[in-house]
């Protein structure tokens, strides 16, 4: 009787198992990285700290602290460009801080598998 093609015993040979294990395991990690950085916060300013925005890593808004001589009833304009600096700084921050989060895990591969 001919053998069908297939591997013996109907298993995956060792180098697919030990790959799917790996695959398995930065799946685990990155989920636990991504937990932790829902947890972190990161801060960031504009106008020479005139201007402070705290930001956590589900890039949610978590403080937002100005000092009394940013705050000129007649220059309103200044005082929204100041918060609106600060914040897209404390959230291109935080990206950058997941990024390298995640390289740690994958080695560079930016999430994705050789195969």
């Amino acid at each position: 009787m001919a053998k069908r093609g297939g591997f013996p015993g109907g298993g995956m040979p060792g180098n697919m198992n030990n790959l799917m294990k790996q695959a398995q395991k930065m799946q685990r990690q990155m989920e636990e990285a991504s937990k932790a950085l829902e947890e972190e916060e990161l801060t960031a300013t504009a106008g020479g700290g005139a201007v402070e925005v705290t930001v956590s890593g589900k890039k949610e808004i978590t403080k937002i602290k100005l000092s009394e001589e940013v705050v000129d009833p007649d220059d309103i304009e200044m005082l929204e460009d100041l918060i609106m600096a600060a914040v897209n700084e404390a959230l291109r921050q935080m990206d950058e801080k997941a990024q390298s989060s995640m390289a740690k895990i994958t080695g560079g591969m930016g999430g994705g598998f050789p195969f």
